[in-house]
């Protein structure tokens, strides 16, 4: 039986006694305080408009290291192409993950209840974006949640070709100057596996974000809202 979070106290149960699919709780809200708690403990909200929260932490979680990210000689060509920032669009990229459309699912799990919780976490400096833009246009993203010297990301999307992929390119690269250790990418994908990303057991995911939790450095993420270099 899936247990129940009582909405009074912010304790989840251990991450690692999520089931088979990789349900480890519901119920609950989306306040900073329970939200970063979980991120904490590897567990995310993952669930669809209109039913309760539901708490994750499965099993493979996949993990991007850092140096193992695959840039094709067509991505290298391709990042020149845009312009990025950090952190000057975060709710607008939120609304543009929302409507890209996924294979093999209806509908989106970023809700408006979604983009006002990690908005708010935006504001206080927890979750952050980075966006491609052409012409001075917004047309590629991501966004996502730090946790010590993990970024967790959450979504992306792309209007041109690359869009995303360059920024994901331009932020491993940032990330990497800034000392951070990996991307938690959460659940598996093929796109992201063609990137260098790889399925990890739970037990090793839990055990290294305790230890780069407990090696924060501060001031990790330098928000900058003018052009970065690439």
């Amino acid at each position: 039986m899936i247990p129940q979070l009582n909405k009074y106290e912010l304790k989840f149960p251990d991450a690692s006694q999520a089931n088979e699919d990789g349900i480890l709780a519901w119920g609950g809200d989306l306040t900073p305080s329970r939200l970063i708690r979980a991120y904490q403990n590897g567990i995310f909200p993952w669930y669809s408009s209109g039913d309760p929260i539901i708490w994750w932490s499965p099993n493979p979680r996949l993990i991007m290291e850092l140096d193992d990210f695959k840039i094709s000689k067509s991505l290298k060509k391709n990042i020149k192409k845009f312009e990025y920032k950090f952190d000057s669009n975060f709710e607008e990229v939120m609304y543009r993950c929302s409507t890209v459309p996924r294979n093999d699912q209806a509908g989106t799990w970023i809700s408006e209840e979604i983009i006002e919780a990690y908005t708010t976490l935006h504001g206080m400096g927890i979750a952050h974006s980075i966006e491609s833009y052409l012409n001075g246009q917004l047309v590629g993203g991501l966004y996502g949640i730090v946790v010590g010297k993990v970024f967790c990301g959450e979504s992306m999307f792309a209007h041109v070709s690359n869009a995303s992929k360059s920024a994901y390119a331009v932020l491993i690269k940032h990330l990497k100057e800034w000392g951070y250790d990996f991307i938690d990418c959460q659940v598996p994908t093929n796109h992201l596996k063609s990137l260098g990303a790889k399925e990890v057991a739970r037990e090793y995911f839990l055990d290294r974000l305790l230890k780069v939790n407990m090696d924060k450095v501060d001031n990790l993420w330098i928000i900058n809202k003018d052009l970065i270099e690439t």
